[in-house]
């Protein structure tokens, strides 16, 4: 058992994940292996949020509010998909 190890060859599965919340709810959106992708996907979300802010105040649904955390792969659901940066609006957020 006296077996070095190269650290550089073991496998980083940190990822960054865009966090949608609402209220106490809190899901991933997505995730991304480096943090300027995700960034830009929040920065996207955000935008599309903001163009149906009419929409969402006359229907009383609250909007979600992004935000970019770092991930381990391992704390992904066995069954998450991401979620589109709108699918809020289908009823549904959970």
């Amino acid at each position: 058992m006296n077996q070095l190890v190269n650290l550089s060859s073991v496998r980083d599965d940190t990822l960054w994940a865009v966090v949608a919340s609402i209220g106490r709810t809190h899901r991933v959106a997505e995730v991304f292996p480096n943090r300027n992708a995700a960034q830009a996907d929040r920065d996207w979300r955000e935008q599309q949020v903001r163009a149906y802010a009419g929409f969402l105040s006359t229907s009383r649904q609250p909007a979600p509010n992004y935000s970019i955390r770092p991930i381990r792969r391992a704390e992904l659901p066995r069954s998450w998909r991401p979620l589109p940066a709108l699918g809020f609006l289908h009823g549904k957020f959970i």
